[in-house]
């Protein structure tokens, strides 16, 4: 591990902002040893304001999840592990399985940064809950100030089991300089009245105070769509094959989905314990100079959850033109109702989006000029079923 004590460059080239880097950033901690990896970090893993991991050689299944507190991850890894195999030529978790996998990226920041990391949209929609702990840690997904390590997902296939491979990517990670806080409601609303972040299906803005601001926007569930026969969420089957995430648009969305079409009285029942992916009835857009984080909602119940990726990169819902008001791209949720039946009605606060500084505008942002997955996604499933 490089014992660089300070990013010299970076920092100069940040002149004490605070916020997340954007892509042009994250090639300079590349380029300065804040960020390391034996096989070299390919420009395809380097996203508007993240940077995709890519999972190790080696897996280990495990007894239970864990933090390793004031631990190695490793001296923790032993007591709970059951077997270990190699990926390489690709491995299968099985579903509702514990793993444990060293990233092959590592980290060597100096004491102006830390990270989070999430989900990737795909992972997201597979039911694969991802979270990532490094040494000594205490929370999921959170890198400490100054953190210098390894880092290792937590991988637990819900609905289907996986096949993986050495070098896939299933979650990413966000570098902040100093403290990035998040935009509070004066800010926010004046910000949303200069650049609008939610619209109606025709393309309208939403004003202002037709909106909910409290700590972020938030947003409602779509149960209606369009016509009659609409499929407004999917539903996961309980029973299906293995997904190899090395096949893109491989897969037909029948076999592991059940479609579920627009109901009566606009209302829906949502299975305990069943996983949806539903869409939100607004249209969202993320403008070039923010970061936006869709924050798990879970009514004062307990009784269901919503969202478990939830990063959006600058630019998502963005056409590309700053004077244009019709903008915007409708977020796709997923959903898991917990312990009993769980009805949701058409426009139902579902999720709220939290912003965050970034330290500037990315070079590149999220849509057609990166090929995006989700940019004007419908109701999308995840990137590895047959488009229709």
């Amino acid at each position: 591990m490089n014992s660089t004590t300070e990013i010299e460059g970076l920092v100069a080239c940040l002149k004490g902002k605070s916020g997340y880097l954007p892509c042009q950033f994250i090639e300079k901690a590349l380029n300065e040893g804040m960020i390391l990896s034996e096989v070299p970090i390919d420009a395809s893993q380097i996203q508007p304001v993240s940077l995709d991991l890519r999972l190790g050689q080696k897996a280990y299944r495990i007894q239970c999840s864990f933090l390793p507190e004031n631990d190695p991850v490793e001296t923790r890894l032993k007591d709970v592990t059951l077997y270990e195999f190699d990926i390489s030529d690709g491995g299968i978790l099985e579903k509702n399985a514990i793993y444990l996998i060293p990233l092959m990226e590592e980290l060597n920041f100096s004491s102006a940064f830390y990270g989070l990391a999430n989900p990737k949209s795909s992972t997201g929609r597979l039911d694969m809950f991802t979270r990532v702990i490094v040494d000594r840690g205490h929370r999921f997904d959170e890198i400490p100030l100054g953190y210098r390590g390894k880092l290792y997902l937590e991988v637990i296939p819900r609905s289907f089991p996986v096949k993986v491979y050495t070098g896939l990517s299933l979650n990413q990670l966000r570098v902040a300089h100093r403290t990035s806080q998040s935009l509070d409601k004066k800010k926010l609303m004046s910000k949303y009245k200069k650049n609008p972040i939610l619209f109606h299906r025709n393309g309208m803005i939403i004003p202002v105070d037709d909106v909910r601001l409290e700590e972020g926007v938030y947003i409602s569930v779509d149960v209606k769509g369009d016509l009659e026969d609409s499929i407004v969420a999917y539903k996961a089957k309980t029973n299906s094959n293995v997904i190899d995430l090395s096949k893109i648009g491989h897969y037909k969305a029948e076999e592991f989905w059940e479609p579920i079409h627009r109901p009566k009285k606009n209302r829906l029942i949502l299975e305990p314990e069943s996983f949806y992916i539903m869409m939100s009835k607004e249209k969202i857009c993320i403008w070039p100079d923010w970061l936006a984080e869709m924050v798990a909602y879970e009514p004062n119940s307990g009784e269901l959850r919503t969202h478990y990726a939830g990063f959006f990169d600058s630019g998502f819902g963005w056409n590309g033109n700053y004077e244009s008001m019709d903008q915007g791209t409708r977020a796709v949720m997923e959903v898991r109702p917990h312990d009993v039946p769980f009805m949701v009605e058409h426009g139902q606060t579902f999720c709220r989006l939290k912003f965050e500084r970034v330290v500037e505008r990315p070079d590149k942002v999220y849509g057609r000029e990166l090929n995006s997955n989700y940019h004007s996604q419908g109701l999308a499933l995840s990137k590895y079923f047959e488009s229709h």
